[in-house]
Parts: structure tokens; C-alpha cells; sequence
């Protein structure tokens, strides 16, 4: 995990600075988002670790404290501490080079969770496109692709993450805060068979970190949208801090 994290979090290398024109071609809401998420002059990071806390549902809603690198569309790595006391779970799950692992212990001693294989690898390319939009510069790549979104104030950004093509749609409000973003991910949410579902979540609260503009809150989980979203809902976060790189 440590040679991952060492590879996705390399430093970005002449890639230049925010100039409001580089908006002009993109769908007017992501021209809207991007000009408010990002300040002129701010260099352009392909990456960012954040720190973060809240709740995440693992039958029931536990505390948790965690970090999150996120390198679109290369990759990320979420580690965590979950739970009170000496029965907590910690560890991580990954996405680099084409493949997607889970790793969780409890105590740090007796292993929980441990997965791997077809089905991680594709439903975790889903979290490192939905995630993307932690790090707003990335959407300035050539790596994107846009799509008009489904009315004026959406779009969908077209990310390749391994050999899957992923869109995801950014809701964006007037004031160009992005509200929430949504797609269809492969997964197996409440024991399911492992299918595409609705997933995503809201956004809000926005900070400044150092030029760059998030949500500092949000609420996400499967069935986004949709009248099971209550049942589907696994995952409330408060971002505390995010360099960039």
C-alpha cells in the first residue's frame, strides 16, 4: 500500500497554472464549476491527500477517522480507522494500475475483510471516477471527455480509469458549487448480486484550500436519486485539510 501511495502521490511536473480560458470549450456548468473551484494562477495538481472524519455504515454507522489520496484517473487510496476502543477496524481500500484491493483488520490483528479480484478491480474504477472531483484541476486534462448533461445546469465528465469508460454526471449550482455527482457503479450494495447501481452523493459546505475550492461535506452511497437511497446511503464525511500535489 505504501509503494501505491508512493507512485499516485508523486509531485505534478510543469503542468502550469489556472487561466480562466481554459474553460472556454467545456460544457458552460463545468466551465461554472471549474472558474469557481479553482483560483487563477493556481498550479494545476494531479493529485490530493485529504484528511477527513464522520460516519461510514458497516450495518451499523460507526466513527471514523481517515486520509484519502486521490490521483485521477490513475488511482487512489482511502485508510481508515473505524470504531471506539480496542475493537476498531483499520486498513484500506486501493485502486492503482488496473486493480482494486480491500484490506481490514480488526483490533489491527484478526483480518475482516480481505478482497480482491474482477469485481473490486471494476467496482473500485467507479469510486476513483466519482472522486475525481476532489481534485478539480484534473478535469483540465485531456483525460476527460464531456458530454452535455441531462439539463443546464449538468454535465458528464467521461473518464477512462483502466479499460473502463466512466461517466459520471457533476450537478453544479448557480453560484458554480458543485451539488452533487452521480453514476452507475458496479457493485453489491446490501448483499446484492454485483451489478451496475445508481451511485453518488450530495456535496456542500465549501472550503478554500490553498486556491482550490471543495465541499467539505458529503453524503454518499448506492441508490443516489432513487427512493432507495435511504437503505443504499453508507458513507458521511467531513474533509478537515487537502494539499494538493
Amino acid at each position: 500500500m505504501r509503494e501505491v501511495w508512493d507512485r499516485l502521490g508523486r509531485p505534478a511536473a510543469g503542468r502550469g497554472e489556472f487561466d480562466r480560458r481554459m474553460v472556454d470549450e467545456l460544457p458552460e456548468p463545468a466551465g461554472r464549476w471549474l472558474t469557481h473551484a479553482i483560483r487563477p494562477g493556481t498550479p494545476l495538481a494531479r493529485a490530493v491527500v485529504m484528511d477527513m472524519h464522520g460516519q461510514i455504515r458497516i450495518r451499523r454507522w460507526l466513527p471514523f477517522r481517515a486520509v484519502q489520496l486521490q490521483a485521477p484517473p490513475d488511482g487512489y487510496v482511502w485508510a481508515a480507522r473505524a470504531g471506539l476502543g480496542p475493537l476498531h477496524i483499520s486498513g484500506f481500500d486501493r485502486y492503482a494500475e488496473g486493480r482494486g484491493q480491500m484490506n481490514w483488520r480488526l483490533a489491527g490483528r484478526i483480518r475482516v475483510v480481505s478482497a480482491a479480484g474482477p469485481n473490486i478491480d471494476r467496482s473500485a474504477a467507479g469510486r476513483v471516477a466519482l472522486d475525481a472531483v476532489f481534485v478539480p484541476t484534473a478535469f483540465l486534462s485531456d483525460q476527460v471527455t464531456w458530454q452535455p448533461g441531462p439539463d443546464p445546469d449538468s454535465t458528464v465528465a467521461e473518464w477512462t480509469v483502466g479499460d473502463q469508460v466512466l461517466p459520471v454526471e457533476l450537478r453544479v449550482g448557480p453560484d458554480g458549487a458543485l451539488r452533487s455527482v452521480r453514476m452507475r457503479r458496479w457493485g453489491n450494495p446490501n448483499g446484492r448480486p454485483w451489478a451496475l447501481y445508481p451511485c453518488g452523493g450530495t456535496l456542500d459546505d465549501e472550503r478554500d484550500f490553498g486556491g482550490i475550492t471543495l465541499p467539505a461535506r458529503l453524503r454518499a452511497g448506492y441508490f443516489f436519486g432513487t427512493s432507495e437511497w435511504a437503505d443504499g446511503e453508507f458513507f458521511r464525511a467531513t474533509i478537515t485539510d487537502a494539499t494538493f500535489r
